[in-house]
């Protein structure tokens, strides 16, 4: 399917936001290859919250950046919403960041803008949006994850869940199809982790948007429709919360 099929086809977004069938991965060439990712199958629908599981190094964030366009898929199928990203063109990994939004575990804000500005940066690939509604954009972003009292703070005079709420800001200001999440409470205390989950989950489902959540942490698992595990890069299917 090519972009202006998925762009006219509303019933395709509609139904499957991910879709991922016989995925493999490896890392290295020539003796040092390793496969890290075998063989993976997953249909997400638009408006689930998943929440992905497994022990460190068994493949969570490869898949997590594969489906986000940062790496290039290898062999197997992997479609966003109708577009497949095994052999995709630039103009194709350009289109699908523009509907997916992004939080990591540290945040990942620039340290010598504010957090207008880093919301704002979440914008910049949508040419439809001139300077001026960035920035209305981005106000409101922050507004509401309660943070309007802090538009002009730099990252360094805000809490560590203050900052996740910026990234969750810029994650959605753009109204994203599908929104990424890598560990984004491992460097919070317990109630601060649980409001950032609360938060997203309420957005998200404002906007109608469908969440991937890998996380280590059990305490939130009960957000999520659906949980799913990896472990030595296979992909293990757990009973829903």
């Amino acid at each position: 399917m090519t972009i202006s099929e998925t762009q006219t086809n509303p019933q395709t977004e509609a139904q499957t936001v991910i879709a991922i069938a016989h995925l493999a991965h490896y890392f290295g060439t020539g003796e040092l290859r390793k496969q890290v990712l075998h063989d993976i199958h997953l249909t997400i629908a638009a408006g689930e919250i998943v929440i992905m599981t497994g022990p460190s190094g068994s493949g969570k964030t490869t898949l997590l950046t594969l489906m986000g366009g940062l790496r290039s898929v290898q062999t197997g199928s992997l479609q966003f919403l109708g577009v497949e990203l095994c052999g995709a063109t630039a103009a194709q990994l350009v289109y699908i960041r523009r509907h997916i939004g992004y939080i990591f575990q540290a945040h990942n804000l620039h340290g010598s803008l504010t957090a207008l500005q880093n919301v704002r940066i979440g914008l910049e690939l949508h040419p439809q949006y001139n300077i001026a509604e960035m920035r209305d954009r981005a106000i409101h972003a922050l507004e509401t994850v309660g943070l309007g009292d802090r538009l002009n703070y730099y990252p360094a005079n805000l809490s560590g869940g203050q900052k996740q709420r910026v990234a969750i800001a810029r994650a959605l200001v753009s109204q994203p199809k599908l929104l990424l999440a890598d560990e984004p409470t491992a460097a919070l205390d317990r109630q601060s982790g649980r409001d950032v989950v609360t938060l997203m989950q309420k957005l998200a489902q404002e906007q109608g948007c469908t969440i991937l959540l890998v996380t280590h942490d059990n305490r939130i698992l009960d957000v999520a429709d659906r949980i799913i595990a990896m472990e030595d890069g296979r992909l293990l299917v757990q009973p829903s919360p």
